[in-house]
């Protein structure tokens, strides 16, 4: 363990006023980070804390970091670099570094931005609320690393964004190799959550309100490793989906290699199970999958997605791809491309290829220019683009079932389907009020690449999950009853995700 105090910027012994502190929590990566940033704001919550009104300086601002893209690291020492006049102006303002970046700089942070108050990595979340005490107590900055996981994440204290969708974590860590990714160093090795803790908070879950839950891991199909059940993910797969309340199951993200047809089972006899799936590819080139030491090849890959088709071919499939890779030649590249237009993704998020110091790819040989990146880069975007929306053409006229999940003051409605593609509804006054969380049933019009628009009439079927809304808004009010508008964006079908602009 790393647990070193540096002298800070100065700080009175307390705060000088009695209201509770106000806090923001910043975060930057994927929906593990997400996840984690939901149990910060429960930690902070459950200490006195309270979230800073849209538009006000918090006391307290925690950001939970990646480290998966180098931008990813300027763009956390470049906000800490804004925020050290609002240190100096104010001593008792705090800044916290959490997440992955924090537990691979560690001490580096405090040396490069000494304003920082608290760095804690991934493995010890919990700590968060007694770091910032003892660093206000002590005036003098603290950092602490742990090297392994002590507690489960899923045992501390949870604020979630929505209503009515739930991550829910299945594992922690990473048991892989892939020589591009920093992740299994910094979140450690695998360890798995016991099926009747799992169980039990998706039935919680469900007695809140909840509808949507999504089991999340780094690698989800690998669940059970721990305990020596191969076919347990399987298992857990349909155990969920037999909750009563919960009404749609996802999952992400699984691992081509590990993939097996008890799990395609499991979805296509499981109704709750989403008839969708994200199935990271990276590369098309088998060449190049080697070399990022990816456990599988392009016909696997196809495989799977075959599989998946013949058992429920109304299954949108998605992906993640990088563009150069070191060493990836024109006809690699190429190969990506036939494997794209053979797989017909719904969605592919894509990115140019990022040395990550630590990783085995760092060191290789033919790093490819900036410029042959950017260029394939908007090839297989424009490609992609043009399968999503010719895919998302063919639904025109078709019937979707819409979990609401955004309800402006005036025009669409907004929300996610079945096989999660996002849909925007036109409102009819004439059904009564759609509250985030309700279902509508309804036709689409018209395809765009990222979305769909359905200007067709709709049913509506208040849920459990727009009445939990209903509660908590009235609680947010302070009203104790009634209904409440939106005080602002909500989430798009599933959990809040951030904006990424490296994708």
């Amino acid at each position: 363990m790393t647990d070193t105090a540096y002298p800070a910027a100065p700080l009175s012994a307390a705060p000088t006023t009695t209201r509770p502190r106000t806090y923001e929590v910043k975060t930057y990566g994927c929906q593990m980070n997400v996840h984690d940033s939901e149990r910060i704001s429960g930690m902070l919550d459950t200490a006195g804390y309270v979230p800073a009104e849209a538009g006000t300086d918090p006391d307290l601002v925690v950001f939970n970091t990646c480290a998966v893209r180098e931008n990813a690291d300027n763009r956390l020492y470049g906000n800490l670099g804004h925020l050290a006049k609002v240190k100096e102006a104010n001593p008792d303002f705090q800044i916290a570094v959490g997440g992955c970046m924090a537990q691979k700089d560690r001490d580096v942070i405090v040396q490069r931005a000494p304003w920082v108050d608290v760095v804690f990595g991934t493995h010890n979340m919990g700590s968060l609320p007694t770091l910032l005490e003892r660093a206000r107590h002590n005036r003098e900055a603290q950092v602490e690393i742990l090297e392994s996981l002590e507690v489960f994440p899923s045992t501390l204290p949870t604020t979630r964004d929505s209503t009515h969708s739930a991550w829910v974590s299945i594992s922690v860590g990473c048991n892989n190799t892939c020589t591009f990714c920093i992740v299994p160093s910094l979140r450690g090795k695998e360890k798995d959550r016991r099926p009747g803790d799992i169980l039990a908070e998706v039935e919680a879950l469900a007695a809140e309100g909840v509808v949507e839950v999504t089991l999340l891991g780094q690698n989800v199909n690998s669940y059970g490793a721990e305990f020596r059940d191969r076919g347990a993910f399987a298992k857990l797969l349909r155990a969920v989906g037999q909750v009563p309340g919960i009404r749609r199951v996802r999952f992400t993200s699984p691992h081509p290699a590990m993939f097996t047809d008890d799990v395609i089972e499991a979805m296509a006899d499981t109704p709750t199970v989403m008839p969708q799936l994200h199935m990271p590819l990276q590369s098309g080139s088998d060449r190049i999958l080697k070399s990022m030491r990816r456990s599988y090849r392009s016909s696997r890959f196809l495989g799977i997605l075959e599989k998946v088709r013949e058992r429920m071919p109304e299954a949108a499939i998605t992906t993640d791809i990088i563009v150069g890779f070191p060493g990836e030649t024109e006809e690699d590249f190429r190969a990506t491309l036939d494997l794209v237009e053979r797989a017909r993704f719904s969605q592919a998020f894509t990115f140019q290829y990022s040395v990550r110091p630590g990783t085995p790819a760092a060191t290789m040989k033919n790093q490819i220019p900036k410029e042959i990146v950017q260029e394939r880069f908007e090839r297989l975007v424009a490609l992609q683009d043009s399968i999503a929306h010719e895919e998302n053409r063919k639904l025109i006229g078709t019937e979707v079932e819409v979990l609401v999940t955004k309800v402006p003051a005036d025009g669409r409605l907004s929300g996610r389907a079945a096989d999660n593609r996002l849909v925007h509804v036109a409102a009819d006054p004439s059904v009564g009020t759609v509250r985030p969380g309700d279902m509508v049933r309804t036709t689409v019009t018209e395809a765009k690449p990222y979305f769909l628009i359905a200007d067709a009439p709709l049913t509506l079927e208040r849920t459990v999950a727009g009445d939990a809304w209903d509660r908590a808004q009235a609680e947010s009010c302070g009203t104790g009853s009634g209904t409440a508008r939106p005080s602002g964006p909500t989430s798009l079908g599933m959990p809040t995700m951030p904006v990424r602009s490296d994708r």
